[in-house]
């Protein structure tokens, strides 16, 4: 698994696009620059359909994921969060995802 880094939700879709499928996870903040964490979730959705996506967010888990129930979202972490709480969300979003 290759990490990819971006500084903003554009340039995460734009990276999206270069790398094209298959990724494993996408895991990105909901306050982004430039794009935000909702318009980034819906165009890297319509790039690759089955990528997990993970979002993390200093507001409450209630609040922030309306948007995104029904739509695949693999997880949210509310910030500040563990190395523990990430290390799991990333293993469950792992085993959801078939072997290559």
């Amino acid at each position: 698994m290759a990490v990819v880094l971006a500084a903003d939700g554009q340039e995460a879709v734009d990276l999206v696009k270069q790398q094209g499928p298959p990724l494993d996870l996408v895991f990105m903040d909901l306050t982004m620059p430039r794009m935000d964490g909702r318009e980034a979730f819906q165009q890297i959705r319509r790039l690759c359909p089955g990528v997990p996506v993970v979002l993390t967010s200093g507001y409450n888990e209630q609040e922030s994921i309306q948007d995104f129930i029904g739509r695949g979202l693999a997880g949210f972490l509310q910030k500040p969060y563990t190395l523990k709480a990430l290390g799991e969300t990333l293993q469950r979003c792992a085993r959801r995802r078939p072997a290559d």
